[in-house]
């Protein structure tokens, strides 16, 4: 699926909530232009009202009324509206106009002041104007009390009231366009040192993975630039490990391959079965040799922090892994003369961990591998484990206190372990597992002489 590009995302966030926004504007706006068209009609109302009052009078006993023309004058005026009027008696009785104009649903007694209503007239709607008037007959001395009532359809007010607000939505439509474009403009000119990054990294060479310069760049561009950065050592770090890999491959398989080569041309010659056989035998050894390395150089690089390897971890008991371990081990280590034995309480609860079983398994069988190989025919080798922690103990030569944290690089061997066979790989894929696991690792002497291999497990 195709990304949109960042300005016309930046547009559309922008767009859909400047649409909402005018939308409740253009409604208060619709209510603002109404109340405003109201304002300026009911003034038109108020004035006839107060033109036809002064044409109503009492006399002798009767109501008379003279509306004068200015009173309804100012109404032709607005082309489209109708205007009513209703003078009627303070018994509902209508004097002049037309008749059942709609009183005020709650009439205001107050004499002489103006109220404002809608209403409905012959089905359509109307704004009206009543107000009470008292009239005084002089001669008689009597006191009358009549409603005057002038009602205007509201098609002007409505049109009014639309022009308004289409001149409004009009202007901010225009404001609205403006600023979107403002910020198309705007964005395309800020995305430029974006563009100068992508050209930079684009124009860089396959080897090239110096870290960018975020100097000349915005400050908002810096965390990409960190990311960017911090991907690219990642990367570096890769490279160098796979590097260090090959460097590893060759190192370590060239002495074997060369024994193998030898071994295989010398058996080629022999013509006596026995002979051949002594050579094939030593050839196998060979072959198991570098096989075993090959699969310590694939470990070790796939354990590293830089490979992005992450383990999959399970609640197991530590006991129970490690009682397997040693009995798998047990087979190799009578042969070479070694006394390998397993300690444990079975009881103890707290000896659950986290963790990926085939590493485990793989942590122990190094670090017994280690002792078988180092401590020699005829020395003791035990496993035990107590509560979270895994010890490895042998009475072998052990390793010097100023070499313990030496032995834990690649291809270190100590001083005690020189002439023997190993690739001196072992300690470091221990280290790397445990560092996967959170494990701490203790190198230690064993009571009466050796070395004692030392893990301490989070408990689960």
């Amino acid at each position: 699926m195709k990304s949109a590009s960042l300005r016309l995302q930046l547009t559309l966030w922008l767009l859909l909530p400047l649409l909402g926004l005018l939308a409740l504007d253009a409604w208060l706006t619709d209510r603002r232009a109404m109340a405003a068209a109201h304002q300026a009609f009911d003034r038109t109302l108020a004035a006839s009202l107060k033109a036809m009052r002064e044409g109503i009078i009492l006399r002798d006993g009767r109501v008379e009324v003279e509306v004068p023309y200015l009173a309804l004058e100012v109404f032709d005026a607005e082309a489209g509206s109708r205007i009513y009027y209703e003078i009627r008696d303070e018994h509902g009785a209508t004097i002049t106009g037309y008749p059942d104009l709609p009183m005020p649903a709650q009439p205001v007694r107050s004499l002489y002041r103006t109220q404002f209503y809608d209403a409905a007239y012959r089905g359509e709607p109307v704004r009206m104007a009543a107000m009470p008037l008292p009239l005084h007959d002089v001669r008689s001395a009597r006191t009358q009390l009549v409603w005057v009532l002038v009602a205007e359809t509201t098609e002007p007010r409505a049109q009014l009231a639309n022009d308004i607000l289409l001149g409004s939505l009009q202007q901010e439509l225009m404001l609205i366009g403006l600023a979107l474009a403002i910020v198309w403009f705007g964005v395309r000119r800020g995305l430029r040192p974006l563009h100068r990054l992508s050209d930079a990294m684009a124009a860089r060479g396959p080897d090239d993975l110096e870290p960018l310069d975020a100097a000349t760049l915005p400050v908002e561009t810096h965390p990409l630039v960190t990311a960017v950065n911090q991907y690219v050592a990642r990367l570096q770090r890769m490279v160098q490990g796979r590097k260090r890999f090959f460097a590893d491959a060759a190192h370590q398989l060239k002495t074997p391959l060369a024994i193998i080569q030898a071994e295989s041309e010398l058996a080629l010659r022999e013509r006596d079965l026995d002979g051949a056989r002594v050579h094939l035998a030593q050839l196998n050894g060979s072959v198991r040799q570098v096989a075993k390395e090959v699969e310590q150089l694939l470990s070790l690089s796939r354990l590293e922090p830089d490979s992005g390897y992450a383990p999959t971890l399970q609640r197991l008991r530590l006991g129970t892994l490690a009682q397997a371990v040693a009995l798998e081990w047990a087979p190799l280590a009578r042969r070479d003369g070694v006394d390998l034995g397993f300690e444990g309480d079975e009881t103890d609860e707290g000896a659950e961990v986290d963790g990926q079983p085939e590493l485990l398994q793989e942590l122990l069988g190094n670090l017994i591998d280690n002792a078988i190989r180092y401590a020699g025919n005829g020395a003791m080798v035990t496993v035990r484990v107590d509560g979270a922690s895994l010890r490895v103990e042998d009475n072998g030569p052990g390793i010097a206190g100023h070499e313990r944290e030496a032995v834990f690089r690649r291809f270190y061997r100590g001083e005690a372990s020189a002439a023997r066979a190993g690739s001196g790989l072992g300690l470091s894929i221990v280290r790397e597992i445990a560092r996967l696991h959170g494990a701490a690792i203790v190198l230690g002497e064993t009571r009466g002489g050796g070395l004692t291999v030392a893990l301490h497990f989070p408990r689960a």
